[in-house]
Protein backbone atom coordinates (compact mmCIF):
# COMPACT_ATOMS: atom_id res chain seq x y z
CA UNK A 1 0.00 0.00 0.00
CA UNK A 2 1.31 3.45 -0.61
CA UNK A 3 -1.37 5.57 1.16
CA UNK A 4 -0.28 7.59 3.89
CA UNK A 5 -3.34 7.01 6.16
CA UNK A 6 -0.93 3.55 6.73
CA UNK A 7 2.50 4.89 7.67
CA UNK A 8 2.49 3.42 10.96
CA UNK A 9 2.03 -0.21 9.31
CA UNK A 10 4.31 0.20 6.57
CA UNK A 11 7.26 2.09 8.43
CA UNK A 12 7.55 -0.94 11.04
CA UNK A 13 5.73 -4.11 12.11
CA UNK A 14 5.07 -4.40 16.07
CA UNK A 15 3.31 -7.72 17.37
CA UNK A 16 3.41 -11.11 17.76
CA UNK A 17 3.02 -13.19 15.04
CA UNK A 18 2.28 -16.10 17.46
CA UNK A 19 -0.30 -13.98 19.45
CA UNK A 20 -1.93 -13.17 16.11
CA UNK A 21 -2.17 -16.72 15.58
CA UNK A 22 -2.99 -18.06 18.61
CA UNK A 23 -6.29 -15.52 18.60
CA UNK A 24 -7.51 -16.27 15.12
CA UNK A 25 -7.47 -20.03 16.18
CA UNK A 26 -9.08 -19.27 19.51
CA UNK A 27 -11.51 -16.79 17.01
CA UNK A 28 -12.44 -19.37 14.66
CA UNK A 29 -13.34 -22.16 17.14
CA UNK A 30 -15.19 -20.00 19.35
CA UNK A 31 -17.28 -19.06 16.43
CA UNK A 32 -17.63 -22.77 15.01
CA UNK A 33 -19.26 -23.45 17.86
CA UNK A 34 -21.23 -20.72 18.79
CA UNK A 35 -22.38 -19.90 15.59
CA UNK A 36 -24.63 -23.63 15.37
CA UNK A 37 -26.78 -22.68 18.45
CA UNK A 38 -27.60 -19.21 17.30
CA UNK A 39 -28.59 -19.99 13.99
CA UNK A 40 -30.76 -23.18 15.65
CA UNK A 41 -32.53 -20.68 17.88
CA UNK A 42 -33.15 -18.18 15.01
CA UNK A 43 -35.08 -20.83 13.38
CA UNK A 44 -36.82 -21.92 16.48
CA UNK A 45 -37.72 -18.36 16.95
CA UNK A 46 -36.14 -18.44 20.79
CA UNK A 47 -35.68 -14.68 21.43
CA UNK A 48 -34.02 -14.90 24.57
CA UNK A 49 -30.91 -16.86 22.78
CA UNK A 50 -31.46 -14.23 19.59
CA UNK A 51 -30.72 -11.48 21.88
CA UNK A 52 -28.55 -12.59 24.18
CA UNK A 53 -26.41 -15.20 22.67
CA UNK A 54 -24.29 -12.88 20.07
CA UNK A 55 -23.53 -10.22 23.37
CA UNK A 56 -22.11 -13.18 24.76
CA UNK A 57 -20.25 -14.06 21.47
CA UNK A 58 -18.84 -10.50 20.85
CA UNK A 59 -17.77 -10.25 24.75
CA UNK A 60 -15.57 -13.12 24.44
CA UNK A 61 -14.24 -12.26 21.09
CA UNK A 62 -12.77 -8.96 22.93
CA UNK A 63 -11.36 -11.40 25.41
CA UNK A 64 -9.41 -13.22 22.47
CA UNK A 65 -8.55 -10.14 20.97
CA UNK A 66 -7.13 -8.38 23.98
CA UNK A 67 -9.69 -4.97 24.05
CA UNK A 68 -10.58 -4.14 27.20
CA UNK A 69 -13.60 -2.03 27.38
CA UNK A 70 -14.36 0.81 29.28
CA UNK A 71 -18.18 2.14 29.73
CA UNK A 72 -18.77 5.46 30.30
CA UNK A 73 -22.54 6.52 30.96
CA UNK A 74 -25.72 4.01 30.79
CA UNK A 75 -27.15 2.26 28.09
CA UNK A 76 -30.65 3.07 27.40
CA UNK A 77 -32.65 -0.53 28.62
CA UNK A 78 -35.68 0.83 26.71
CA UNK A 79 -36.51 -1.30 23.96
CA UNK A 80 -36.63 -0.56 21.38
CA UNK A 81 -33.38 1.91 21.09
CA UNK A 82 -31.59 3.42 18.42
CA UNK A 83 -28.27 3.50 19.09
CA UNK A 84 -26.26 6.20 16.89
CA UNK A 85 -22.77 5.38 17.20
CA UNK A 86 -19.31 6.69 15.42
CA UNK A 87 -17.72 4.11 13.37
CA UNK A 88 -14.01 3.37 13.67
CA UNK A 89 -13.35 0.11 12.83
CA UNK A 90 -14.90 -3.38 12.48
CA UNK A 91 -13.89 -3.79 15.87
CA UNK A 92 -17.22 -1.48 16.71
CA UNK A 93 -18.86 -4.51 16.03
CA UNK A 94 -17.29 -6.49 18.47
CA UNK A 95 -16.99 -3.70 21.05
CA UNK A 96 -20.72 -2.17 20.66
CA UNK A 97 -22.19 -5.97 20.24
CA UNK A 98 -20.81 -6.99 23.55
CA UNK A 99 -22.79 -4.15 25.60
CA UNK A 100 -25.33 -4.11 23.28
CA UNK A 101 -28.59 -6.33 22.38
CA UNK A 102 -29.29 -6.12 19.18
CA UNK A 103 -29.35 -5.46 15.17
CA UNK A 104 -26.36 -3.22 12.85
CA UNK A 105 -27.21 -1.24 10.40
CA UNK A 106 -23.78 -1.74 7.70
CA UNK A 107 -23.53 -0.58 4.18
CA UNK A 108 -25.01 -2.96 1.30
CA UNK A 109 -20.85 -3.79 1.10
CA UNK A 110 -20.76 -6.04 4.09
CA UNK A 111 -22.96 -8.45 2.44
CA UNK A 112 -20.82 -9.48 -0.62
CA UNK A 113 -17.70 -10.20 1.79
CA UNK A 114 -16.49 -13.85 2.86
CA UNK A 115 -17.24 -15.25 5.89
CA UNK A 116 -18.03 -11.98 8.06
CA UNK A 117 -21.19 -11.48 5.71
CA UNK A 118 -22.35 -15.17 7.09
CA UNK A 119 -21.60 -13.36 10.80
CA UNK A 120 -23.67 -10.76 9.87
CA UNK A 121 -26.52 -12.44 8.51
CA UNK A 122 -26.88 -14.35 11.11
CA UNK A 123 -27.23 -11.67 13.70
CA UNK A 124 -29.67 -9.93 11.26
CA UNK A 125 -27.69 -7.29 10.41
CA UNK A 126 -29.80 -4.65 8.32
CA UNK A 127 -27.92 -3.71 4.92
CA UNK A 128 -28.21 -0.62 3.80
CA UNK A 129 -27.98 0.02 -0.49
CA UNK A 130 -27.37 3.75 -0.75
CA UNK A 131 -28.73 3.71 -4.36
CA UNK A 132 -31.89 6.05 -3.66
CA UNK A 133 -33.91 3.24 -5.70
CA UNK A 134 -33.11 0.88 -2.91
CA UNK A 135 -33.22 2.93 0.24
CA UNK A 136 -37.18 2.74 1.10
CA UNK A 137 -36.59 -1.18 1.24
CA UNK A 138 -33.92 -0.69 4.19
CA UNK A 139 -35.94 2.21 5.80
CA UNK A 140 -38.76 -0.01 5.84
CA UNK A 141 -37.22 -2.79 7.23
CA UNK A 142 -35.00 -0.80 10.27
CA UNK A 143 -39.02 0.34 10.67
CA UNK A 144 -39.96 -3.25 11.11
CA UNK A 145 -37.60 -4.12 13.19
CA UNK A 146 -37.75 -1.18 15.71
CA UNK A 147 -41.73 -2.04 15.18
CA UNK A 148 -41.24 -5.05 16.87
CA UNK A 149 -39.30 -4.65 19.57
CA UNK A 150 -35.66 -4.59 18.49
CA UNK A 151 -32.80 -2.16 19.05
CA UNK A 152 -30.64 -1.42 16.00
CA UNK A 153 -26.78 -0.16 15.79
CA UNK A 154 -26.95 2.48 13.76
CA UNK A 155 -23.58 4.21 12.20
CA UNK A 156 -25.00 7.55 10.34
CA UNK A 157 -21.34 8.51 9.07
CA UNK A 158 -22.28 5.91 6.51
CA UNK A 159 -18.21 5.15 6.54
CA UNK A 160 -15.48 4.74 9.13
CA UNK A 161 -13.38 7.33 9.95
CA UNK A 162 -9.97 7.78 11.45
CA UNK A 163 -10.48 7.62 14.35
CA UNK A 164 -9.10 11.20 15.37
CA UNK A 165 -12.33 13.20 14.25
CA UNK A 166 -16.23 12.43 13.70
CA UNK A 167 -17.80 12.59 9.85
CA UNK A 168 -20.72 14.65 9.94
CA UNK A 169 -23.96 12.52 10.16
CA UNK A 170 -26.50 11.72 7.79
CA UNK A 171 -29.62 13.09 8.77
CA UNK A 172 -31.60 10.98 5.84
CA UNK A 173 -30.48 8.00 8.35
CA UNK A 174 -32.78 9.79 11.33
CA UNK A 175 -36.08 9.16 9.29
CA UNK A 176 -36.85 5.94 11.24
CA UNK A 177 -36.53 8.05 14.71
CA UNK A 178 -40.11 9.37 13.37
CA UNK A 179 -41.96 5.89 14.15
CA UNK A 180 -44.12 5.85 16.82
CA UNK A 181 -44.88 2.88 19.15
CA UNK A 182 -48.08 3.03 21.45
CA UNK A 183 -48.10 6.52 20.45
CA UNK A 184 -44.84 7.70 21.91
CA UNK A 185 -41.37 8.56 19.64
CA UNK A 186 -38.54 5.82 19.22
CA UNK A 187 -35.44 6.34 21.98
CA UNK A 188 -32.45 7.18 20.73
CA UNK A 189 -28.93 7.07 22.52
CA UNK A 190 -25.87 9.19 21.14
CA UNK A 191 -22.84 6.64 21.56
CA UNK A 192 -19.00 7.54 21.09
CA UNK A 193 -15.92 4.92 20.59
CA UNK A 194 -12.48 5.32 20.71
CA UNK A 195 -9.79 3.25 21.07
CA UNK A 196 -7.36 4.75 23.11
CA UNK A 197 -3.98 2.92 24.30
CA UNK A 198 -2.38 0.02 23.07
CA UNK A 199 -0.50 -1.84 26.27
CA UNK A 200 -1.34 0.88 28.70
CA UNK A 201 0.24 3.48 26.51
CA UNK A 202 -1.64 6.74 25.14
CA UNK A 203 -2.56 6.41 21.49
CA UNK A 204 -1.81 9.07 19.36
CA UNK A 205 -2.86 10.55 15.80
CA UNK A 206 -0.26 8.24 14.30
CA UNK A 207 -0.76 5.22 15.86
CA UNK A 208 -4.38 4.90 15.47
CA UNK A 209 -4.58 3.59 12.01
CA UNK A 210 -3.65 0.12 13.63
CA UNK A 211 -7.00 -0.05 14.72
CA UNK A 212 -9.03 2.97 12.88
CA UNK A 213 -9.99 0.45 9.10
CA UNK A 214 -10.98 3.80 6.90
CA UNK A 215 -10.22 5.02 3.54
CA UNK A 216 -8.09 2.69 1.23
CA UNK A 217 -6.66 0.07 3.91
CA UNK A 218 -6.46 -3.35 2.82
CA UNK A 219 -8.63 -5.01 5.30
CA UNK A 220 -6.30 -8.68 5.46
CA UNK A 221 -2.96 -7.05 6.31
CA UNK A 222 -4.94 -4.66 8.63
CA UNK A 223 -6.38 -7.61 10.47
CA UNK A 224 -3.34 -9.81 10.54
CA UNK A 225 -1.07 -6.77 11.77
CA UNK A 226 -3.96 -6.29 14.59
CA UNK A 227 -4.26 -9.41 15.89
CA UNK A 228 -1.14 -9.24 16.61
CA UNK A 229 -0.72 -6.37 18.97
CA UNK A 230 -1.08 -6.22 22.90
CA UNK A 231 -4.28 -5.52 24.62
CA UNK A 232 -6.06 -2.47 23.47
CA UNK A 233 -8.54 -0.19 25.57
CA UNK A 234 -11.73 0.79 24.04
CA UNK A 235 -13.62 4.03 25.63
CA UNK A 236 -17.55 3.79 24.80
CA UNK A 237 -19.76 6.29 26.23
CA UNK A 238 -22.97 5.88 26.61
CA UNK A 239 -25.03 9.40 26.68
CA UNK A 240 -28.73 10.29 27.70
CA UNK A 241 -31.19 9.21 25.70
CA UNK A 242 -33.35 11.49 23.76
CA UNK A 243 -36.48 11.09 20.94
CA UNK A 244 -37.07 13.16 18.27
CA UNK A 245 -39.96 15.12 19.73
CA UNK A 246 -37.41 16.89 22.40
CA UNK A 247 -35.25 17.93 19.14
CA UNK A 248 -37.99 19.06 17.11
CA UNK A 249 -37.17 17.41 13.52
CA UNK A 250 -34.77 14.58 12.64
CA UNK A 251 -32.09 17.00 11.41
CA UNK A 252 -31.66 18.79 14.84
CA UNK A 253 -31.53 15.23 16.24
CA UNK A 254 -28.59 14.07 13.47
CA UNK A 255 -26.72 17.67 14.64
CA UNK A 256 -27.27 17.26 18.28
CA UNK A 257 -26.08 13.31 18.31
CA UNK A 258 -22.96 14.40 16.43
CA UNK A 259 -22.54 16.99 18.54
CA UNK A 260 -22.43 14.53 21.42
CA UNK A 261 -21.10 11.50 19.68
CA UNK A 262 -17.92 14.42 18.47
CA UNK A 263 -17.17 15.35 22.74
CA UNK A 264 -16.91 11.99 23.29
CA UNK A 265 -14.91 10.94 21.18
CA UNK A 266 -12.38 14.11 21.71
CA UNK A 267 -12.33 13.90 25.52
CA UNK A 268 -11.44 9.99 25.09
CA UNK A 269 -8.60 10.38 22.67
CA UNK A 270 -7.16 13.39 24.93
CA UNK A 271 -8.02 11.73 28.36
CA UNK A 272 -9.89 14.35 29.64
CA UNK A 273 -13.35 13.12 31.28
CA UNK A 274 -13.78 17.30 31.87
CA UNK A 275 -14.57 17.44 27.99
CA UNK A 276 -17.88 15.25 28.33
CA UNK A 277 -21.04 16.86 28.57
CA UNK A 278 -23.02 15.79 30.84
CA UNK A 279 -23.87 12.37 31.65
CA UNK A 280 -26.24 12.81 34.03
CA UNK A 281 -29.21 14.22 32.68
CA UNK A 282 -32.53 12.84 33.06
CA UNK A 283 -33.08 10.12 31.16
CA UNK A 284 -36.23 8.37 29.07
CA UNK A 285 -38.30 6.15 32.12
CA UNK A 286 -38.88 2.71 30.92
CA UNK A 287 -42.07 3.53 28.73
CA UNK A 288 -39.84 5.56 26.99
CA UNK A 289 -41.36 9.36 28.43
CA UNK A 290 -39.13 11.71 29.37
CA UNK A 291 -39.75 12.33 33.50
CA UNK A 292 -41.28 15.76 34.39
CA UNK A 293 -39.27 18.20 35.95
Amino acid sequence: MTSTTDAPLAAMWIGSPLRGAFRLVSYLLLTIIALPFHLLALALRVRPVVRWLPVFYHRMVCVILGIKVKVNGQRSTVMPTLFVCNHVSYLDIEVLGGRIPGCFVAKAEVATWPFFSTLAKAQRTIFVDRRSSKTSNSRDEMLKRLDTGDNLMLFPEGTSSDGTRVLPFRSALFAVAQLRRDERPIVVQPVAISYTRLDGIPLGRYWRPLFAWFGDLDLVPHLWQMVCLGETEAVVTFFPPVDIDRLGDRKKLAEYCFQQVSAGVQSANAGRPDLLPSLDQPALDSAGATPRP
